[in-house]
């Protein structure tokens, strides 16, 4: 079994897609606190990532990620208003991490979001 860590980014199988939410293989960024990914919980809460409509202007539904950051070969964005809790048999590869500075915004950008700040 991976292992999964908190502001990784993985290839996870997100079909079917259903109403709004995306579907396909696609990279999510792992947002669930390490304490449960180490004890094994069957499921993880993920936030997808998108190449497509990319712009740097939509914090704090989206947060912008350049080529390379996360391991991911294209510019891209977060899409912090789609939380998931999906099955960890669902992810397939480990693409990278997010850097610090990224996982900060994205911290930030989820508060917003809910109203946490």
């Amino acid at each position: 079994m991976m292992k999964i860590k908190r502001w990784g980014v993985y290839l996870v199988n997100l079909n079917p897609r259903i109403g709004t939410k995306p579907g396909k293989l696609r990279p999510c960024v792992v947002i669930q606190d390490d304490v449960l990914n180490d004890v094994f919980h069957p499921s993880t809460v993920i936030l997808p990532i998108t190449s497509k409509n990319v712009r740097k202007d939509a914090f704090p539904l989206r947060v912008y990620l350049p080529s390379g950051e996360g391991g991911l070969e294209t510019d891209s964005m977060i899409l912090v208003d789609q939380f998931l809790a999906w099955d960890n048999n669902r992810f397939h590869e480990k693409l990278g991490d997010l850097s610090s500075e990224k996982s900060h915004e994205l911290e930030a950008a989820c508060k917003e979001f809910f109203g946490w700040e």
